[in-house]
C-alpha cells in the first residue's frame, strides 16, 4: 500500500508542466477564436461608421431646416451654421471630413 502512495506521489509529482502538444493545441483554438472574431470586429466598425455618417447628415439638415426657418436665407453654409452657433466648429469639420454638403436648403452625402 505504501509502494502505492509513493508512484502515485511520483507521477502526481512528475506532472508540473504543459506539453508541447498542449501548448499547440491552445494556440490553435486561440487562432480559430481570433479568425472568427477579428471580421466581425471590422464589419461592427465599418456600420458604426455609416450609422454615425447618416447621424451626422441628420444634424446637419435639421440644422440648416432651423436656420432658414428663423433667416428666411435658402443659401446655406457651414460658415452661417457655425457663426450663427447652430454648429460647433467640431461638428463642422467632421461633417465636411465625411463628405456632407450643404446645397440651398438640402443636405446630401
Amino acid at each position: 500500500m505504501k509502494q502505492i502512495k509513493t508512484i502515485l506521489g511520483k507521477i502526481k509529482h512528475k506532472k508540473t508542466a504543459f506539453t508541447l502538444i498542449e501548448m499547440a493545441v491552445v494556440l490553435f483554438i486561440i487562432s480559430l477564436l481570433m479568425l472568427l472574431i477579428l471580421p466581425n470586429l471590422n464589419n461592427q466598425r465599418k456600420k458604426a461608421a455609416a450609422t454615425q455618417s447618416d447621424a451626422m447628415v441628420s444634424v446637419v439638415q435639421t440644422q440648416v431646416s432651423l436656420y432658414e426657418n428663423e433667416t428666411d436665407d435658402n443659401d446655406v453654409t457651414y460658415a452661417d451654421l457655425v457663426s450663427d452657433k447652430y454648429l460647433t466648429d467640431k461638428q463642422a469639420k467632421k461633417a465636411q471630413e465625411l463628405g456632407i454638403k450643404i446645397s440651398g436648403t438640402n443636405v446630401s452625402k
